[in-house]
């Protein structure tokens, strides 16, 4: 099956509203497992980058896990960060954790520099993919550890509803509609790879599930 492009923003509120409400536990959970799995020796305290943030779910959670870090998340949907801000002021990170609108390669990031970079499910919304690893080249010095999570094209309309319908059950019908075409618009492994070698990215892409893959290593 051929990729079928996405809108690059969620910018409607009702699809903001509904992917900041969902539950997400299980793949952000396995997220955070297999990034600290891939980076078991990461330092004590640094900077984070979480390209693609959305409302902050994976952010937050790597700020929980690493008390003495700070994480920066970008996104380029104002409505998805309104929504982040609300569930960071109920937190105790505000202190640690900043949620920025970047609308990516137009806009800067933060900081010049992190010591970590991580996204998950950015890449299927871009509609150049370059985007995304040349942010990645210049967001950290050499060494720096990066971590991409995301969702990989099924062979076919039919098995991309049967994921659906497997993993979205009890979900509004926008979020649904919205995690099919995101499969569509998904990337399979072996097109990741090629994007990294266009980008002089050596980074071990393995498929990690039936719907994601990971690309990890350093810069």
């Amino acid at each position: 099956m051929e990729r079928i492009p996405e809108p690059e923003l969620m910018t409607e509120e009702d699809q903001a509203r509904a992917y900041a409400q969902a539950d997400f536990e299980e793949p952000h959970a396995r997220c955070l497992a297999l990034l600290e799995e891939s980076f078991p020796d990461l330092p004590a305290a640094g900077a984070a980058i979480d390209l693609g943030c959305g409302p902050g779910d994976i952010a937050l959670r790597f700020a929980r896990a690493h008390p003495r870090w700070e994480v920066d998340g970008v996104d380029g949907s104002r409505a998805m960060l309104r929504f982040g801000q609300e569930i960071l002021m109920r937190t105790d990170l505000g202190g640690r954790v900043r949620l920025v609108h970047a609308y990516l390669p137009r806009d800067p990031l933060p900081r010049e520099r992190y010591a970590f970079i991580f996204s998950n499910s950015l890449l299927h919304h871009l509609a150049d993919p370059r985007v995304l690893w040349s942010t990645v080249r210049s967001a950290g010095p050499p060494g720096t550890p990066v971590f991409i999570m995301d969702l990989m094209r099924p062979a076919s309309r039919e098995e991309a509803r049967r994921l659906v319908d497997e993993n979205s059950k009890g979900e509004p019908e926008v979020l649904r509609k919205d995690f099919f075409h995101s499969l569509l618009a998904a990337y399979r492994p072996a097109e990741v790879e090629e994007q990294l070698a266009a980008a002089s990215l050596r980074l071990e892409v393995l498929p990690v599930s039936d719907r994601h893959w990971i690309a990890r290593g350093r810069l």
